[in-house]
């Protein structure tokens, strides 16, 4: 039996499918305020957030075979919303909240776990469900 190896320590990268990546970069970097790291036409664009990366996919271009054999990535993608959690502060969290609300951005639900982190719930223009939620919602 080969040796036990451990366990991953962390999310590196996390993939959200879209179909329109110009709505898509307008929600995640002007109105959410991430980092844009790169767009490539209209197959992904890329965001920093703190030391993770989010990527955000045209599903109808992800699911194409590898076209440059030096990057051999497998084809993905998905079909109907998907579901992201970033973290934040309660304070920075209900600045968002405002944010979001000046942005026309429809709050769907909101409320305190029975841990007491708050979370905050939207959709991106894909339909995807956003969650804010405090960091201690996950408290091991």
């Amino acid at each position: 039996m080969p040796p036990q190896a451990p366990a991953p320590k962390a999310i590196l990268e996390t993939a959200l499918y879209v179909d329109d990546l110009d709505a898509a970069e307008e929600f995640y970097g002007r109105i959410l305020g991430l980092e844009r790291i790169q767009r490539i036409g209209d197959r992904h664009v890329f965001f920093r957030c703190g030391t993770s990366v989010l990527l955000i996919f045209n599903a109808q271009e992800t699911i194409k075979p590898p076209g440059n054999p030096r990057l051999p990535v497998p084809p993905h993608g998905s079909s109907g919303p998907g579901h992201i959690c970033f973290a934040q502060p309660r304070a920075d969290l209900l600045l968002m909240r405002g944010r979001l609300v000046a942005s026309g951005v429809e709050i769907e639900a909101e409320f305190d776990w029975p841990s007491g982190a708050r979370s905050l719930y939207f959709r991106d223009p894909a339909g995807n469900s956003i969650e804010i939620a405090e960091p201690q919602l996950w408290t091991f």
